[in-house]
């Protein structure tokens, strides 16, 4: 008998029971829909988390001060922009380097006025470091910064609170009673990962926020971001500044440094290995429900070869062979697994979209990436396939194993 003939009988022989057949399936329809769903919400939850550290910049590395356990009295431990510069300059593996002073006020303009969520004194190599482009007009100089110059840049957040429709370029705005003289306009940044705006941001040289907004002649700086020149090359980027850093602030073997250097790339590394096992250990649970399915085809099938004993004795003495037999059982039991497998990973496919949709309608945040996980899908329907045949084995054998005579005999 051939395949084409076989597959023919078997579907037939499902045909007469729909009810039953279908109830079979729902096991599995329900095992490779959780299953598919899982992995595609992971996926996109670790999208999002990759999307995030990109959105940072290109290849960021952070470098920050630290408070030394057991530092001497009187020592303050700093990050100056003299190191930063130093990094930008000496360390083959950095492309740019940019340090960040943190400052608060209110930015006023006319009648109106906003408190932006960042205002911050920057590098001229902010935008290269962040991965960010202009809108409008031109970023500050090098010579705005050594001169401590009294400009901005602004985000499209507080162009729409202050200026409307008015193109800002030019104008100058007030903070902390101090006129910033706007000669540039961001492009949108959107909102992070948490819902926090990016573009409610206000941009200053770091000199000119140190001096003219903090009243400061000291020459630290809060923060540093670095910019590796490839993403393979930011672990030599870490270790060159690791160590211009040690001989800088002439920190000896065995004493704690003063500074502390993350590599973006790693916490986001860690941060995809924490959602890849929450998919896993999801994915893993909800595929318990693909054995139950294969247990309860497995009982559907040893029923139908005792319903249809006397079928089997009738088919065997006009000539069928115990392969025929058992080819048979299993095509039906496999027929059963992949149709519920293909039910199931569409309703996982459309799960998965429309739980995304949703968490992005409430979620104030960056909006989840839709990702449909096309290697889970065929994951799943291949397991569905074996799981037909592992669990159709035993009845597809057992029906071959009969003997004629007393299947013939069998009420």
């Amino acid at each position: 008998m051939n395949i084409s003939s076989t597959f023919r009988i078997a579907t037939r022989a499902l045909a007469k029971n729909k009810l039953r057949a279908g109830l079979t399936i729902l096991g599995v329809v329900i095992g490779i829909a959780a299953v598919t769903a899982m992995v595609s919400i992971g996926t996109s939850a670790s999208e999002l988390v990759q999307g995030e550290f990109r959105n940072l910049g290109t290849n960021v590395i952070v470098v920050a001060p630290a408070n030394r356990r057991g530092a001497r009295q009187g020592q303050t431990p700093t990050l100056t922009a003299s190191d930063i510069a130093a990094i930008g300059k000496e360390c083959p593996s950095v492309l740019a380097a940019t340090p960040i002073v943190g400052a608060a006020g209110q930015v006023i303009y006319g009648n109106n006025n906003c408190r932006p969520r960042e205002l911050q004194g920057v590098g001229a190599d902010y935008l290269q470091v962040r991965n960010w482009d202009m809108r409008l007009g031109d970023f500050f100089t090098e010579s705005d910064i050594k001169n401590s110059n009294k400009v901005c840049v602004v985000g499209q957040t507080i162009v729409k609170k202050l200026f409307q429709t008015t193109n800002p370029i030019g104008k100058s705005i007030r903070i902390k009673n101090i006129p910033f003289e706007i000669v540039g306009v961001l492009s949108t940044k959107g909102a992070n990962i948490v819902g926090d705006d990016q573009d409610d941001v206000v941009l200053m040289p770091y000199a000119t926020v140190r001096k003219r907004l903090q009243g400061s002649n000291f020459n630290n700086v809060d923060v540093a971001l670095v910019s590796a020149r490839a993403t393979e090359l930011m672990g030599s980027a870490e270790q060159e500044i690791d160590a211009l850093l040690m001989d800088r602030h002439r920190i000896g073997i065995g004493e704690q440094p003063d500074f502390e250097v993350a590599n973006t790339t790693e916490i986001a590394g860690a941060f995809s290995l924490v959602t890849a096992t929450l998919t896993l250990m999801l994915a893993s649970i909800a595929g318990i429900s693909l054995v139950v399915g294969g247990v309860g085809i497995m009982n559907i099938m040893l029923v139908s070869v005792t319903e249809r004993t006397r079928e089997i004795g009738i088919r065997m003495a006009v000539g069928a062979r115990p392969n025929d037999i058992l080819l048979q059982f299993l095509v039906e039991s496999m027929v059963l697994s992949v149709v519920g497998g293909a039910i199931g990973v569409i309703l996982g496919i459309g799960g998965s979209v429309s739980l995304t949709v949703a968490i992005n309608t409430v979620s104030s945040g960056r909006d989840w990436p839709i990702v449909i996980s096309h290697w889970a899908a065929i994951a799943s329907l291949l397991f569905s396939a074996a799981v037909g045949i592992g669990f159709g084995f035993y009845p597809a054998w057992r029906a071959s194993r009969l003997d004629p005579i007393d299947a013939l005999r069998y009420e």
